[in-house]
């Protein structure tokens, strides 16, 4: 059986250590970028990174941060959820987002939320068959061109 943690990530150290698993899931994101994304998030945004280790290796993370709004009270958003390809289909992922929505109970947040891409179609079944979320709305998304035009 394999000694499993769940840690918080907070020094760049940390963080770093995350980027090969968490570019299976952002692979449009540099390195450099997603330190310095990663870091922004924590001290604005309240956005917490947490890795699930098995045997001392990173094998799943997710980020989420604590949000406020008029359509769902207080939750918790999650922004990331990904499973090493070496590691899934072994309930990481499950395991993981039980600790959000335990993380969420304890700090008084009333549920947890989150949006997947409309093609991932695996992540839709686990989502809504293995863990029980329901689809609720849509989520669109537009770019705000810079002052260059871009």
């Amino acid at each position: 059986m394999k000694r499993k943690e769940v840690i918080e990530l907070k020094s760049t150290e940390e963080i770093k250590a995350a980027y090969p698993v968490m570019k299976e899931l952002r692979s449009h994101v540099s390195e450099e970028q997603y330190i310095e994304l990663v870091q922004e998030a924590m001290e604005v945004d309240r956005y917490h990174l947490f890795a699930l280790y098995a045997d001392e290796e990173i094998v799943a993370l997710t980020g989420f941060k604590e949000m406020t709004t008029l359509y769902y009270g207080r939750f918790v958003w999650v922004c990331d959820l990904v499973t090493s390809s070496t590691h899934r289909s072994q309930g990481y992922g499950e395991e993981l987002l039980t600790f959000v929505e335990n993380w969420a109970k304890e700090h008084g947040r009333e549920s947890v939320a989150l949006s997947t891409g409309v093609s991932r179609l695996r992540a839709h079944r686990f989502y809504e068959g293995k863990v029980d979320y329901e689809r609720v709305s849509y989520v669109y998304k537009k770019a705000v061109p810079d002052d260059r035009g871009r």
